[in-house]
């Protein structure tokens, strides 16, 4: 199966190079490169029947001429049509050829997503299919059309008929119902049913994760020999007591499971899990105490500079009067703070540094990183975390998430740690009130920020875009802003933030709202992490239905800090997924229904090396499927010497731990 792709029919060599940029140099990388998702043609929706924001298949007529018009950049074109039951507009974008395959009477098969156009809905830039059933989904390859691709694989497929060698061993296969490799091959690409389909999902993500997770343990070594920090039961207490508040039974637990991995030989690799306001930050804040009561220096790395220096003020407000000092190292330092803050960190003179990326720049040195913690572990890679845990002598590392993940997937995408849940929220932490905004109500909402600001508090305005698209039916954010500054709340003092601006400026505008000289923050999600501002009370989120269910749950978390009580306002239509949002505020549940709806993608940022997409794309919501993929890896492990134990190993090797161990090196 290792054979040229030039072999396969209507693979040029400009297509030939095209592949290959995308590192598919073989008939069995094509066959390998699986879908990302698939088109139901099996059953049509009746127009009557479509909803804004349904990704629906319809088979319908063309009910008049087509028109078509330029806008800005865009050629846009434009007919209407029926299925007898409704009549609706389809519009695409800078597709001008299909005026001429869209003349009246002609029937259509039509696959997209439906948006609200004022009072009325229209099919945006939908597929038009040529044949109903289950059609299998690419990601897009620059130089390669959608249909070419699609009939590349299909002809590599061909190719591999019957030639696949089933690996896994024999009684692994019937002990978890897993089928026949080839079988897998052919109905991952081109399904007979959606039974076949799910069968072959089953098998290839069963593969794939369990292979993922044994390399991911080999990787780890499970026993690596690291700094054995010593400090006594008295010093947990200390901490505790030092505390202007009582902590909670799950932050008391979590210390005491990272605090017993530090004192052990081996190199701690512990990750704490947190729903928005578990309180994460002080029990990192207890691991880098006991680490300097132990004789060694700590460092946190958090994935923005506000976040790091928010972080800077709280440790020293908590550890300096301790006996511990505290030092910031950020990108925005001038040359001699630079230079000064190294040797402060080479020295020893600091305790426990505090930064961004700079912490893991060529030119720092520490005199001896006892423990090495990472905050918004879905912000980091692998290599990143792997770099800061290098600048010592085997450090312990603690990661940190606010990115509520289930637990039995936890195991699989971060099997080299061990996992820790901080399953409750402080006493007195007030829950967020969440409600849906119809547009017919949202005068109303702006009376209400005006109350809230007027009564001292400050307000977060967070929009899907930067600025206007005629792809995208949704407010951005440059429009909201001159909006509520020009005519909605002209009265209040309205700052604008947004991932293209310029770190600086930025930086600036939220350390503004941050010190409370802006009333209302008009944001793009940028804000989503590490923007702690007690005295925020509400959180609007406009056009909320683009959003997904964990990114919702995490802006809202950014209210409700202080002692007043917190709202977010779904600016949206209402519907089953954000009804579900307004009645529950744990973030664990949240997160489940978000991978069942969405898949994982959306909840982790920067994936970890030797990505394993298709197994957690499509069974991320099979629980029973992940624990059983997670039980059989412990279990051959255990038993590593068997025959079928040793034939995992190998095929995790081959697959995966070479790049892990790559990642590592860079």
């Amino acid at each position: 199966m290792d054979i040229s792709l030039g072999s396969i029919r209507g693979i040029g060599p400009a297509r030939l190079r095209a592949f290959q940029a995308a590192g598919i140099e073989s008939v069995r990388d094509l066959v390998m490169f699986l879908p990302k998702d698939y088109r139901d043609l099996s059953a049509f929706t009746p127009l009557s029947e479509v909803r804004p924001g349904d990704t629906a298949a319809v088979r319908v007529r063309v009910a008049g001429e087509p028109s078509q018009r330029r806008a800005r950049k865009l050629v846009i074109t434009k007919v209407y049509v029926t299925d007898d039951t409704e009549t609706m507009a389809v519009v695409w974008y800078n597709q001008p050829w299909l005026k001429e395959q869209l003349a009246p009477g002609r029937e259509l098969l039509l696959y997209g997503r439906c948006e609200a156009r004022g009072a009325s809905i229209q099919f945006t830039s939908p597929a038009i299919e040529r044949e109903a059933g289950l059609l299998p989904v690419y990601r897009a390859i620059p130089g390669i059309p959608a249909k070419a691709l699609r009939q590349s694989v299909e002809a590599a497929l061909k190719v591999c008929e019957g030639q696949w060698s089933d690996e896994l061993p024999e009684a692994l296969r019937r002990r978890h119902g897993l089928c026949e490799r080839n079988f897998a091959m052919r109905n991952a690409h081109f399904p007979d049913s959606r039974e076949a389909l799910e069968a072959a999902r089953r098998r290839i993500a069963f593969e794939e994760l369990l292979l993922y997770q044994v390399a991911l343990s080999l990787h780890r070594g499970r026993n690596e020999p690291g700094v054995r920090i010593d400090f006594s039961d008295d010093q947990i207490e200390a901490f505790w007591r030092a505390l202007p508040f009582a902590p909670t039974a799950a932050q008391r637990r979590v210390l005491d499971e990272t605090a017993r991995d530090m004192r052990g030989p081996w190199a701690m690799a512990r990750m704490v899990q947190g729903d928005v306001g578990s309180g994460k930050t002080v029990v990192a804040f207890g691991a880098m105490y006991l680490a300097w009561a132990g004789g060694y220096q700590s460092a946190l790395m958090a994935p923005t500079e506000v976040l790091a220096r928010q972080h800077y003020e709280g440790a020293r407000a908590l550890l300096e009067p301790l006996g511990m000092k505290i030092g910031l190292l950020t990108g925005s330092l001038t040359p001699k703070q630079h230079r000064l803050a190294h040797e402060a960190v080479a020295s020893g003179a600091w305790d426990a540094i505090i930064g961004t990326h700079a912490l893991i720049t060529e030119g720092v040195e520490y005199k001896n990183l006892g423990l090495a913690v990472t905050d918004e572990q879905h912000r980091f890679g692998v290599r990143q975390r792997t770099t800061l845990g290098r600048k010592g002598d085997a450090p312990n590392v603690l990661v940190m998430s606010a990115t509520p993940i289930p637990r039995t997937l936890s195991l699989i995408l971060y099997g080299d740690l061990d996992i820790s849940i901080i399953d409750e929220l402080p006493p007195g932490r007030k829950g967020v009130r969440t409600r849906i905004v119809p547009e017919d109500k949202r005068q109303d909402m702006y009376g209400f920020l005006r109350s809230e600001v007027r009564a001292g508090r400050q307000i977060y305005v967070v929009c899907p875009l930067v600025e206007e698209s005629e792809a995208v039916d949704a407010r951005p954010a440059e429009q909201v802003y001159e909006d509520l500054r020009t005519r909605d709340l002209p009265d209040l003092r309205i700052e604008l933030v947004h991932g293209r601006m310029k770190p600086a400026d930025k930086e600036a505008v939220l350390e503004r709202f941050h010190r409370g000289e802006a009333d209302v923050l008009v944001s793009t999600t940028v804000i989503e992490v590490g923007v702690n501002v007690p005295n925020a009370s509400v959180m609007v989120v406009e056009n909320a239905e683009r959003f997904g269910l964990a990114q919702l749950h995490q802006l809202r978390g950014r209210v409700g800090r202080g002692s007043d009580e917190a709202w977010c306002f779904l600016m949206a239509e209402p519907n089953d997924r954000l009804k579900f949002l307004c009645s529950t505020a744990d973030g664990f549940k949240i997160a489940q229904k978000d991978m069942e709806l969405r898949g994982p993608g959306d909840l982790f940022g920067t994936r970890q090396s030797g990505t394993i997409a298709f197994g957690v794309g499509t069974m991320a919501g099979d629980t029973q499927l992940l624990k059983a993929v997670h039980d059989e890896a412990r279990a051959l492990l255990k038993d590593a010497q068997s025959p079928d134990s040793q034939t995992v190993i190998r095929l995790a090797e081959q697959a995966y731990l070479q790049k892990f161990r790559e990642a590592a090196a860079n």
